[in-house]
């Protein structure tokens, strides 16, 4: 099923949207990788801020390339979201609502996707030059000194992204390999 949403990502979107739905997004949606993910945690663990209001919020694991000249952005891939599961569980708590990347999540964090009530989307990874134009505005808003790993308030428009890990508790990497596994018997 084709849907659109847009930010910021209410309890009552989520509940719309099931593993394997293909969804546009649309609004302000943030980006960290790592290294962000890793500062934000400490600035939590000292009481501190985080860059950007989290709560009902998307975070793409996103480091860009530096845009070429009269471009917002350069390529936006996503990147390998397991990276961050150590993290994820926590900025759900605190009302983090939708992440966007790509490969499987722990266990945990597909826990704390159903108890929390979030969803996790895939973007395409090798389409980041292509999801790139689908970024119409792009600024750095903490960690400048991480370079491409810095945190990024991004306005998007129709970001073709795919449900994964719903509300629910399905998760499209387990239920498509039931589905399209051929019995070699």
């Amino acid at each position: 099923m084709n849907q659109s949403v847009k930010t910021p990502l209410t309890k009552e979107d989520i509940r719309k949207l099931k593993a394997g739905d293909y969804v546009f997004v649309s609004g302000t949606i943030y980006t960290a990788r790592d290294a962000a993910h890793k500062r934000m945690y400490e600035a939590l663990k000292e009481g501190k801020a985080l860059p950007f209001p989290i709560k009902d919020q998307i975070i793409y694991y996103l480091g860009p390339t530096p845009a070429r000249e009269g471009q917002v952005i350069g390529s936006a891939g996503p990147t390998t979201s397991s990276r961050m599961d150590r993290y994820t569980p926590d900025l759900l708590k605190l009302g983090l609502n939708g992440m966007i990347g790509k490969g499987k999540r722990s266990e945990a964090v597909l826990k704390a996707i159903k108890e929390e009530c979030a969803v996790y989307f895939a973007a395409v990874g090798g389409a980041g030059a292509l999801l790139s134009k689908c970024i119409k505005a792009s600024e750095v808003i903490a960690y400048e000194d991480l370079g491409t790993e810095a945190v990024r308030k991004l306005t998007v428009e129709n970001l073709p992204v795919i449900v994964v890990a719903d509300c629910y508790g399905n998760n499209l990497y387990e239920s498509a390999v039931k589905e399209y596994c051929i019995d070699m018997e």
